[in-house]
């Protein structure tokens, strides 16, 4: 089964994957429909977040992936209403946001693809600010503008 999800392009050979925050586990959204998929991608980006691509990948790759890192996963169903709270997250996007968690799915490494193996360690250098802390910066400047 094809579904959708967001990926962030954050360098030209590096993707990360969209994730929300609920309790003190990372969620994967995982799409049915592209539009609805297309439709939360705006209402981040109206939120001045960086906007993710819409992707089609296979379901089972996806669901590999989150286990394989540790994340879960939430199904939006085409026509899904929300019965809470918690449900409203998988149609828009929290008022408050913390960044994308950058998780590099690029094609130099593809072991970090969903449905590839384990994860490689990262051995970037580091530096005096991460490129999550720079991103954050970046968009608050251009938001004053």
């Amino acid at each position: 089964m094809q579904v959708f999800v967001l990926l962030y392009k954050i360098a030209p050979d590096q993707e990360g994957i969209h994730t929300l925050r609920m309790g003190d586990r990372n969620v994967v959204l995982i799409f049915e429909d592209e539009d609805d998929a297309s439709r939360y991608a705006m209402l981040l980006e109206a939120q001045d977040f960086m906007l993710p691509d819409v992707e089609c990948l296979d379901r089972q790759d996806v669901e590999d992936y989150c286990a394989e890192s540790g994340y879960d996963y939430r199904l939006v169903p085409q026509g899904f209403i929300p019965q809470n709270d918690t449900d409203r997250l998988l149609l828009a996007p929290p008022e408050k946001n913390i960044d994308p968690d950058l998780d590099a799915l690029g094609e130099e490494n593809p072991s970090r693809r969903p449905g590839a193996g384990k994860p490689e360690a990262d051995t970037t250098e580091a530096s005096e600010f991460s490129q999550r802390e720079l991103d954050s910066i970046r968009r608050r400047l251009e938001g004053l503008l």
